[in-house]
């Protein structure tokens, strides 16, 4: 559709398949943001139960993953027989299924069977890495939880992440290429505590942006530079106290409780609808412009039904599963 669309409104097509695609380094920075919170507020080094915690993460992430996966490649082999473009994936297999269940199909060289799997893979690669430092930081140290410690190595990665990793392509498939933009989200946490003296946060924000900025110096990458942006609105405002109540906010809390279903489902409505505008509707860009809006608002929709018939029943199964064989949950 958008294909058909770009001859009426080429540069809004241009921008959504191209520059709009680094709102990504948006998702990597605030989930970082908020690992920092949940596994270490303080920035104290040591995890008790990293294994726990990982696979916690895992149980979060992966069921609702899987079943949209499997949904996408029933969608894909239907729009199959109405069209023929690059979105389409060939039959899935059992091997393929069972990678993107254990979210290494990237790491296996296998094709994604729905746009933004490989994020979801990313996402859990970078909480199971911060996870495990966490927890050989606190053995390292012992009983004294360094305060600064955490912060030293995640300044640290980043730094290694911006100098090498993330200028090589070969390792976007890895935590490293992109732990530049996630650990800028944990420094983000960190630097906005509230209880650190001046010195401390000054230490903190130096620990941010001078490889950040060396990175940019180097070789200016502008999803480098948002996810810099993104940290310093956190440090400023990721702790601000709102009244977060009325109308308008009780939308955008609603949008958040579905965001990750709409995330995981929105490939296969949109493939769905690409599809069927394709085979049904006549080819002009305000017929298929009208497909994309429907396309959209038909991915809030699905959605919504994801998250209430699926991802959320999933998370309570798992939480009762969790708590019959005696695991503590843990925060998001």
């Amino acid at each position: 559709m958008s294909d058909q669309v770009r001859p009426l409104l080429p540069a809004l097509i241009d921008w959504l398949s191209g520059s709009a695609r680094i709102a990504v380094q948006v998702f990597l920075v605030i989930s970082g943001f908020l690992v920092a919170k949940s596994l270490s507020p303080a920035g104290r080094s040591g995890l008790s139960d990293p294994l726990g915690a990982i696979w916690h993460r895992y149980t979060k992430l992966a069921p609702p993953f899987l079943a949209a996966t499997l949904l996408a490649a029933v969608a894909s082999a239907w729009a199959g027989n109405w069209m023929m473009h690059s979105s389409v994936s060939a039959p899935a297999t059992l091997s393929q299924l069972s990678a993107h269940a254990l979210l290494l199909h990237g790491v296996l060289g296998y094709p994604s069977l729905s746009a933004g799997a490989w994020y979801v893979a990313i996402d859990f690669q970078l909480y199971a890495v911060t996870a495990l430092a966490l927890w050989l930081a606190g053995r390292a140290t012992g009983r004294r939880r360094m305060l600064w410690l955490m912060p030293a190595l995640t300044a640290l990665g980043v730094t290694l992440s911006l100098l090498y990793f993330n200028l090589d392509a070969d390792w976007d498939n890895w935590a490293p290429y992109f732990f530049g933009s996630y650990g800028l989200g944990m420094l983000a946490w960190w630097a906005s505590d509230r209880c650190r003296t001046p010195g401390a946060v000054a230490l903190l924000l130096a620990m941010a942006l001078l490889p950040a900025s060396a990175a940019l110096f180097l070789d200016f990458r502008s999803r480098i530079a948002l996810a810099l942006v993104v940290a310093c609105l956190l440090y400023l405002f990721g702790r601000a106290e709102t009244v977060a109540t009325g109308r308008a906010w009780s939308v955008v809390n609603g949008l958040g409780r579905i965001s990750y279903s709409v995330f995981l489902i929105h490939f296969p409505v949109c493939l769905m609808v690409n599809a069927a505008f394709s085979r049904f509707v006549p080819a002009g860009p305000a017929w298929q412009g009208l497909g994309m809006l429907l396309a959209w608002a038909g991915s809030l929709a699905a959605g919504a039904a994801f998250f209430r018939w699926v991802e959320a029943p999933l998370g309570r199964a798992v939480q009762f599963a969790t708590g019959k064989i005696g695991l503590r949950p843990l925060a998001a």
